[in-house]
Formats: C-alpha cells, structure tokens, sequence
C-alpha cells in the first residue's frame, strides 16, 4: 500500500510585501529628485499656521542681499524681463535684512509681477 506524502507547509507571503517596499522606495527615490535642489547656505525664515507650495523655481535672496535665480545672479527688472508678470516665488534668507526684502518685493512689483510670494520655513509647534 501506498502511503500518503507528508503534508507540505504553506509558504511565507512576505515576498509579495517586500516587492511592495521596494517600488515605494524607489518611488520616492525618484520622486526627491524631482525638484531643483535650493542652495546649501541658505536659511529659511521660520513662520507657522501658513498655507505653501514647494518652490520648484525661486528668486533666491541670500543674507548680503544679492538676488539669484537657479544659481546665477540677478535683478528683480531682469527676472521679470526674462520669466514674465506671473506671480514670483521669493526664498529668503533668514539674516537678510528687512529692508532689503522690502526693497527687492517692491522692485519685482514695479517690474511687473503680478504678486510676490514669500516662501518660508513652517516652525514646529
């Protein structure tokens, strides 16, 4: 007589859920690198309770002053010359004086822009 064969054990169903793990991982690998990347010695103004888009393209006003848009030196006039009226993202640096934000914000206005947003850093509550 012929004997029955043992009983097979079930397999283990992590596989299906590490191949999941994997394509989110690489999802948000590619999904960091979509934005341009701000510049390293910047510090943003802290604010809370805003609402805020990410800054895909920015003005970036550093703490001496200076205005650059995607690593290069500008002028609020030129910007607004090259880019158009739409509405212009500012990134501050947090020591850069008020009066000079004060100043660049007017200039890109009397430029042309449409509006002038102010992109900054949420504070933790």
């Amino acid at each position: 007589m012929i004997g029955q064969p043992p009983p097979r054990k079930k397999r283990d169903s992590t596989i299906p859920l590490i191949n999941v793990v994997f394509l989110m991982l690489v999802f948000f690998l590619i999904a960091g690198t979509v934005a341009p990347p701000l510049d390293s010695d910047l510090n943003l103004v802290q604010t809370s309770d805003l609402e805020g888009r990410e800054p895909p393209d920015a003005l970036v006003l550093h703490a001496d002053g200076s205005l650059s848009f995607r690593g290069q030196v500008t002028a609020p006039e030129a910007h607004i010359a090259v880019h158009g009226t739409g509405p212009t993202r500012i990134v501050p640096d947090r020591d850069v004086p008020a009066p000079r934000l004060m100043a660049v914000t007017g200039a890109l206005r009397r430029a042309g822009a449409s509006s002038v947003i102010l992109v900054t850093e949420r504070a933790l509550k």
